[in-house]
């Protein structure tokens, strides 16, 4: 016979685990008897049935019942329809009551144990890795703040560097304009000397003679082309050197335009905050290696540049410095030769004059003044010796202070008294080996007079005016300022 209401070979029929309330353990042997059923919507329950239904089904209803009850087997519980079944026997004991709200309450405290050691751990692992977070964020920005600091220096000093190569660069373009000038200056004296060299060609006999005069003055128009051609050589190389810093400067305008573009966007990514309006998503832009330097050539990338600008401002220090000197020394080669050549005539002129008005009483002089010209040639010889020694000491100072460290190469006192004193020793052994060659000139002139005063009188008028003509015309000569390019 089957129950009512459930199918005995349903799928829900079978024995379930429950992982809620523990398994029941069957020890009646009423319920051995008893075939356990299953309704639909009860799928959840197990096939434990509590005691009580057996004491209930197990009542007799009469007496005649109860003794054939006795003498017969103990009978099949009596079919209870679904319906009525809740109403007739409760489904668990108390004590089953207990046991699962035991695990549930095991379970709960299990879960909100493991709970709140997730919250616990997570809000330790938030902390941590804002902590993190935050120590990054701050040590970029102090890596930013170091990096502006760097730029701003290397700014700095390519802003001093452009300025110094710009202040040298206009000085050296000032040495050239002077240079030019200088040049230009030096060409009239030069035609006069060239045709006072023309007018004495007009000399006639004896005194058409190779002297001082003369010497001087082929010595003042090679000296003065010699002077034009230095300086236009010495010109020609400040061109190529304001060329050179000319791509120093590119060179220093470029990097500081670059370092001026790194800072404003270093400044900005380091004005950046967690707040700013900017800041948005670049996925991936940390995969992407655009950079072509490292902090060691980046330094030394700028540090060439204003290394190769300091050789170029060396270069042209030098350059102005060779333009100063040369300038000078033209000038002052200009101004002697032109002295020497304006005593030289001036000396002829009274030589002649006194030659044509004093031939005959000027013979017993002329004697005299060969042995003081020999006297004199014998004094300079020995001046010019004794002056050796001054000079060379002079020289080994400057050369010992040459080989002085880094900035101790400096321009000072002793380095301007000391050129000054090697230019003094030296311009006074020109002078004094410039006059040992005239008294020799002087000398072999005297010579050559004694034997030959009767026959120039008759040309030394001619002589006279050609010489005085040509000191008409020296007597304007082109001021020292003009001569070393300042107009």
């Amino acid at each position: 016979m089957e129950f009512l209401g459930t199918t005995q070979t349903a799928s829900y029929c079978g024995p379930k685990k429950s992982y809620l309330f523990p398994e029941p353990v069957s020890t009646s042997t009423t319920q051995d008897s008893y075939q356990s059923y299953y309704l639909p919507g009860y799928r959840y329950l197990n096939s434990w049935r509590p005691s009580l239904f057996y004491r209930v089904s197990a009542v007799p209803t009469n007496s005649g019942e109860q003794g054939s009850m006795r003498i017969s087997a103990p009978l099949r519980p009596p079919t209870i329809l679904p319906s009525v079944r809740s109403a007739l026997y409760a489904r668990y004991s108390p004590h089953d009551w207990y046991q699962a709200n035991t695990v549930q309450y095991k379970g709960s405290e299990s879960c909100r144990h493991w709970a709140g050691r997730m919250n616990a751990d997570s809000l330790r692992l938030m902390q941590d890795k804002n902590q993190l977070t935050q120590q990054t964020q701050d040590s970029t920005g102090r890596s930013l703040g170091q990096r502006l600091s760097d730029i701003d220096f290397w700014r700095s000093e390519l802003t001093y560097e452009l300025e110094r190569l710009l202040t040298e660069t206009r000085a050296l373009e000032t040495a050239k304009r002077r240079l030019e000038c200088a040049a230009d200056e030096a060409q009239r004296p030069l035609k006069v000397a060239l045709e006072c060299l023309y007018n004495r060609e007009k000399r006639m006999g004896i005194d058409l003679v190779h002297d001082d005069v003369e010497k001087n003055l082929i010595w003042e128009v090679d000296l003065f082309k010699s002077c034009q051609e230095r300086m236009r050589k010495l010109a020609e190389r400040i061109d190529q050197q304001l060329g050179i810093n000319r791509d120093a400067q590119h060179a220093l305008e470029r990097d500081l335009s670059d370092k001026n573009s790194a800072h404003f966007i270093d400044e900005k990514c380091y004005n950046l905050r967690n707040t700013s309006d900017s800041i948005s998503f670049y996925h991936g832009v940390e995969k992407i290696d655009g950079t072509i330097s490292v902090p060691e050539t980046w330094a030394k990338f700028s540090d060439d540049n204003i290394r190769h600008s300091q050789n170029a401002r060396a270069n042209s220090i030098k350059l102005c410095e060779e333009t100063e000197n040369t300038l000078e020394n033209v000038s002052e080669e200009m101004w002697k030769q032109f002295t020497d050549t304006n005593l030289a005539f001036t000396n002829r002129i009274a030589e002649t004059a006194d030659t044509k008005n004093k031939l005959q009483t000027h013979l017993a002089k002329t004697l005299q003044e060969i042995f003081q010209t020999e006297n004199t040639i014998m004094l300079l010889e020995r001046a010019i010796m004794a002056k050796e020694c001054p000079l060379k000491v002079a020289q080994t100072r400057l050369e010992g202070r040459t080989r002085r460290p880094n900035v101790e190469l400096c321009r000072d006192i002793p380095q301007f008294k000391l050129v000054n004193e090697v230019f003094t020793i030296d311009d006074t052994l020109q002078t004094l080996k410039l006059r040992l060659r005239e008294a020799h000139d002087t000398l072999q002139l005297l010579v050559l007079n004694k034997a030959r005063l009767e026959h120039d009188l008759s040309v030394k008028a001619n002589s006279l005016f050609i010489d005085r003509k040509c000191m008409d015309m020296r007597k304007t000569f082109p001021s020292t300022p003009r001569l070393v390019g300042y107009t």
